[in-house]
């Protein structure tokens, strides 16, 4: 009888750790769904792992994170730039998410070229 008990539990524990292998090995985070809290923390722990070395464009930002809370775009010369501004602080419980509690990522023709609080104002000198 214990052996029968022994085999179930072990069984069950094996099952347990493959549906639970499956789970974070599959499933995708989806920011849209988190609460704001946990979305602040998750678009921060991205943007931290960003690098100049490894090319980074729009889409991936955008099937990563969502959509951005604050957009701006406009054309230059040649040339198309977009900052875009995700939540990653919390500064006033007012139901609105305004610039100084985001990071601005700024796109040069579709390719991450900056990010941080200079963002912004290198957009605003473009153009």
């Amino acid at each position: 009888m214990f052996k029968k008990v022994f085999r179930y539990i072990i069984l069950g524990l094996g099952v347990y750790a493959l549906i639970a292998t499956l789970v974070i090995t599959f499933y995708k985070d989806d920011p849209q769904a988190m609460i704001w809290q946990d979305r602040e923390a998750f678009n921060k722990r991205f943007i931290a792992k960003l690098s100049i070395e490894q090319p980074t464009n729009l889409n991936h930002v955008l099937d990563d994170l969502g959509s951005p809370d604050l957009t701006y775009a406009k054309r230059a010369d040649d040339n198309v730039w977009q900052v875009i501004f995700y939540r990653t602080q919390h500064v006033k419980s007012d139901g609105i998410t305004t610039m100084d509690e985001c990071t601005g990522l700024l796109f040069k023709n579709g390719e991450l070229i900056l990010w941080g609080p200079s963002a912004y104002e290198t957009y605003m000198r473009q153009g």
